[in-house]
């Protein structure tokens, strides 16, 4: 199989024919084995597929309202490029909320693809009326302004433990979202493709009635 090489067709590639688990799945045989972000974030739409590529952004928990309390946060979403995934790292802050529907629509007119934060979110009908992915650990009726700063952006961060270089590989679907270092990507898009494939036949053989064990030992997979 031929994977695309430009980034407008890659996404698209990727969201018909891979998901989250075989993508953890191919991480963990190169090594990469905490890859998958954490259990409680989860998609505001349960029926969008998000994948682009990390546009990474630094939060702090703020107590106090500086004099240009959303000047941080301005400049990260004014930044967005085509293909883009914001990935908020507030270090699982329940203090602040600091995506919305203001921002997910800039976000869509600048050509983003998405959200990703460890924090909460607010807006949520909204931001399910655009049609934009977004997950969150939950979700907070709350402004930034006296609760958060943005401190850097296009810098590494952690969310999850998980560590995220601008431009690494972001994957989200139900079961969660899996970043794909952009070192080993090809090499984990091709072993996921496979996979996948081995995945279908192993699928249709046990629809067929055939045992477990005998259809593992054929294709290797579980």
């Amino acid at each position: 199989m031929l994977i695309p090489a430009k980034d407008s067709e890659l996404f698209d590639w990727i969201a018909a024919h891979l998901y989250t688990a075989v993508l953890s799945d191919s991480c963990d045989a190169l090594g990469h084995m905490q890859q998958a972000l954490g259990p409680e974030i989860r998609p505001v739409d349960e029926n969008l597929t998000l994948v682009g590529r990390a546009k990474t952004v630094l939060w702090s928990d703020a107590y106090h309202v500086p004099d240009n309390p959303y000047e941080g946060e301005i400049r990260a979403v004014d930044s967005i490029r085509p293909g883009d995934v914001v990935m908020m790292a507030t270090g699982a802050s329940k203090r602040n909320a600091p995506w919305g529907e203001l921002m997910s629509t800039a976000c869509v007119k600048r050509g983003g693809r998405g959200a990703v934060t460890d924090g909460l979110i607010r807006d949520v009908r909204r931001i399910r009326a655009l049609g934009l992915p977004v997950y969150a650990a939950g979700y907070k009726p709350v402004d930034s302004r006296g609760r958060g700063l943005v401190i850097a952006h296009d810098m590494p961060v952690e969310i999850s433990g998980v560590r995220i270089e601008p431009g690494d590989l972001v994957v989200g679907d139900l079961d969660g979202v899996v970043i794909v270092p952009r070192a080993i990507e090809r090499e984990v898009l091709e072993m996921a493709y496979q996979k996948t494939v081995a995945e279908n036949h192993t699928r249709e053989e046990l629809e067929q009635g055939h045992l477990l064990a005998e259809v593992y030992a054929k294709y290797g997979v579980l």
